[in-house]
């Protein structure tokens, strides 16, 4: 594959409080922008590579082409970042209004400024959550590189210089590697998703259960809606409308169909809600006061109804920044905001709990799903504080409860 043709760098004026690419890229939104450098990313788009940078006051942009564009022709790149990151919403004034409302999210908003939601293409959008299902976000991202890999059209290389994009920028052995030639591919059209051995290559390729999923769906984009059926959903319907549509193609529960009408077709009042955004829900916000072992679809519509009287119409936007918020990869930035309980008057004890990411999976009928149980217990903490001498000078017990999930195997249908 040739390396293509990369046009200069341009930049765009952009605060931190408007974007933070270092978080908006990993937080499970899209997954195809990849580490090409030192605080660099790059994706493939439909005919070129795009790779950005971010200073505190500028996004950074560029250009790679499979082939030199005409002299004449304008570079439109501006104009594609512009909108694929939503840049026309005034992020910083939504921050205020849902801090504002909303303590807990005032708590955590100052560590996780600039997460606004993409606007991705729906295609692209729906199959990318389709492989969501029961998954983690490294192996969805390693999921739809091979698809790309395997159905998409190449675009050309980009050198890579470092695999990690929080890397400082010295020039520390230890935070560099050595360049190699990363080949980019656009995301594969729908056509191309419809051949009669799509599913049992991708099968061949790891995908299980989703390549039926991804493979039937397309059939049904293809052969059974209109042309450009799916950006109707984002011009011409609304959100209830959008989202009932798409639960009807293989694979695409009423999650699933959240994250597609939050992150690709402008309903910025859809919440998605898996077992992790409903423990946000009764753990911060005392959803049910506990009295709701499962995830019903009930419960799925009122855990979202509770954020939306909360924050309002774009109540999807506000709950990703909690989301954000709680994912391990993000742990680190929260070590201001953690809870300390004062046991008495001279005695502090910190206590950590980490939240395990936790995926619904959907099944069709017939198939075998995982069911899973929440098991709550009352544990005892025994805790001493020491003094400088290392001698023990209080001890105290804690009573705290813990919320595990028991998982079962069964067949459907």
């Amino acid at each position: 594959m040739s390396k293509g043709h990369a046009t200069a760098w341009g930049q765009l004026p952009l605060s931190l409080n408007q974007l933070c690419l270092a978080t908006v890229l990993r937080c499970g939104q899209s997954f195809r922008w990849k580490a090409s450098g030192p605080d660099e990313w790059s994706c493939g788009f439909p005919d070129r590579i795009i790779s950005l940078r971010q200073s505190p006051t500028h996004l950074h942009y560029r250009a790679t082409f499979p082939s030199p564009p005409p002299p004449s022709s304008k570079d439109d790149t501006i104009e594609i970042v512009k909108d694929y990151f939503n840049l026309s919403v005034d992020l910083a004034a939504l921050y205020e209004k849902w801090a504002s409302a909303d303590p807990n999210f005032k708590k955590k908003a100052g560590e996780f400024r600039g997460v606004r939601m993409l606007r991705q293409d729906p295609w692209e959008c729906l199959i990318g959550f389709i492989c969501s299902s029961n998954n983690n976000i490294s192996r969805i991202g390693q999921m739809v590189d091979k698809l790309c890999a395997t159905y998409g059209t190449p675009l050309g290389t980009i050198t890579h210089t470092s695999t990690n994009p929080l890397s400082p920028s010295s020039a520390s052995a230890e935070n560099k590697t050595p360049p190699t030639e990363v080949p980019y591919y656009s995301f594969p059209k729908i056509e191309a998703l419809t051949g009669s051995d799509v599913e049992e290559t991708l099968r061949k390729l790891g995908f299980g259960y989703r390549a039926k999923y991804i493979y039937k769906t397309a059939c049904m984009v293809q052969n059974d809606r209109p042309k450009g059926f799916l950006k109707t959903l984002r011009d011409d319907k609304d959100y209830k409308e959008a989202h009932a549509e798409l639960i009807q193609f293989t694979g695409v529960g009423p999650k699933v169909a959240d994250c597609v009408c939050l992150m690709s077709l402008d309903k910025m009042g859809a919440v998605p809600v898996d077992t992790h955004v409903w423990q946000i829900a009764t753990r911060d916000y005392k959803f049910g006061k506990g009295k709701h072992r499962s995830l019903t679809p009930a419960i799925y519509e009122a855990v979202g109804d509770l954020f939306r009287d909360l924050w309002g119409d774009a109540a999807g936007w506000a709950h990703s920044v909690l989301f954000t918020a709680d994912l391990r990869t993000f742990s680190d930035r929260l070590e201001n905001t953690k809870t300390t309980t004062t046991v008495n008057s001279k005695t502090k004890v910190k206590i950590e709990v980490k939240e395990e990411e936790v995926e619904v999976k959907e099944e069709e009928e017939g198939e075998e799903e995982e069911v899973k149980e929440e098991v709550i217990k009352t544990v005892e903490k025994r805790v001493r504080k020491r003094g400088a001498n290392g001698k023990v000078k209080a001890e105290v017990t804690i009573k705290t409860e813990e919320v595990t999930e028991r998982r079962t195997r069964r067949r459907r249908g």
